[in-house]
């Protein structure tokens, strides 16, 4: 079976598998720790290995390299991709600092390493508020997320600039209102339009869903993000019932992850992230200043 293949080959080379909480379920059950870009950065700081494969997109294994420059991280799938955080480019955010030079620049870490280094924090959306709330600027450019930028401004008496205007996860800008099932509780992802988080009990990042359910004593939740959170909480909470708020919100760059490509990942030592010391130096600054505000 691939799956003790990998075990073998995980146990020769020393390395451990991290999955996003959007991989398909037999990515999830084969990796050693599982979570939302919070708890798989903090995971990524705090690894005892020489390999790290990250089961998930581009922007996550760069975030995990920047954070372990002496180990190697390899990513299965050089296809794996997130189209928001390659709508947001450095010249565009050096273009909006010149614009607006009092404001402090926040990036979501769905961001490429490019993008980071030009923040002086970043986010995610477990903290995206307690992160914003914590700096000194009146003005915040916030990006690359306008869904999750207008999330914010509800929560803060600052200026929430999304930077840019453009930029949304075409999979949580995917639901209809009339579809959702309301047979349940109905937890949905920040990165939702403000009509689709005001229809949920409860809104949360994916780390932020696993701790309600934890604390709840309700039997059936209704999960309005990337339909495979629905495997991460199975695993969890076997006891429970848990439905997609759509089947079709499929995130197709987490989808190139596959059992046979961590496989080949791990076999031929590919595919390697690399990220240029002078990016990563700057960039690592932002990512450790969210850690230590979180």
């Amino acid at each position: 079976m691939i799956e003790e293949k990998i075990k073998r080959l995980k146990e020769e080379m020393n390395a451990v598998i991290l999955a996003h909480n959007y991989q398909r379920g037999e990515v999830q059950r084969i990796a050693d720790f599982r979570g939302d870009s919070l708890e798989l950065a903090r995971k990524a700081k705090n690894l005892d290995a020489e390999y790290i494969v990250f089961a998930g997109v581009d922007f996550m294994a760069e975030t995990a390299k920047i954070l372990n420059p002496d180990k190697h991280v390899l990513i299965p799938s050089r296809a794996a991709t997130c189209e928001m955080a390659n709508y947001l480019s450095a010249e565009r955010v050096r273009e909006f600092r010149r614009k607006y030079p009092d404001a402090a620049v926040v990036l979501y870490v769905n961001s490429t390493a490019e993008a980071k280094a030009e923040a002086d924090i970043t986010c995610t959306s477990a903290n995206a508020i307690k992160v914003v709330n914590s700096l000194p600027n009146d003005t915040v450019l916030f990006g690359p997320d306008s869904n999750l930028a207008s999330y914010v401004q509800e929560h803060t008496e600052k200026r929430i600039i999304p930077l840019p205007p453009e930029g949304r996860c075409y999979v949580h800008n995917s639901f209809d209102p009339d579809e959702i099932p309301r047979d349940g509780i109905v937890m949905v992802h920040p990165e939702c339009p403000k009509e689709i988080r005001d229809l949920g009990d409860v809104v949360a990042s994916t780390g932020g869903m696993v701790k309600f359910v934890r604390n709840s004593r309700e039997k059936r939740f209704i999960v309005v993000t990337e339909r495979d959170m629905v495997e991460r909480l199975k695993l969890e909470f076997p006891d429970r019932e848990f439905v997609p708020g759509w089947q079709g919100a499929t995130c197709l760059g987490m989808k190139k992850i596959t059992l046979e490509g961590i496989y080949r990942s791990l076999r031929d030592k590919k595919y390697e992230v690399m990220v240029p010391e002078e990016i990563a130096k700057r960039a690592r600054r932002a990512i450790e200043r969210m850690l230590e505000v979180s």
